[in-house]
């Protein structure tokens, strides 16, 4: 049995260029139990797919570190 997947999303603040999109998808797709990231630069969203709940303060920590900052 496939174990259900968990879709949150955030939204990223100060982002500019696909450089900031692929350092977010790189330090949010390290937090452990994620299987999934995909951020849209025109929006500003962050989907983040998992196999069980992310702690919310992972996630900004993961964003922080990239450099940004959620809404």
């Amino acid at each position: 049995m496939v174990p259900d997947m968990e879709t949150t999303t955030y939204t990223v603040i100060g982002m500019t260029c696909q450089h900031c999109v692929a350092s977010v998808t790189e330090e949010v797709t390290d937090i452990p139990g994620v299987t999934a990231v995909d951020v849209d630069l025109a929006t500003g969203a962050l989907n983040v797919t998992s196999e069980q709940p992310i702690l919310d303060e992972a996630v900004r920590g993961a964003v922080e570190e990239a450099g940004y900052q959620l809404a």
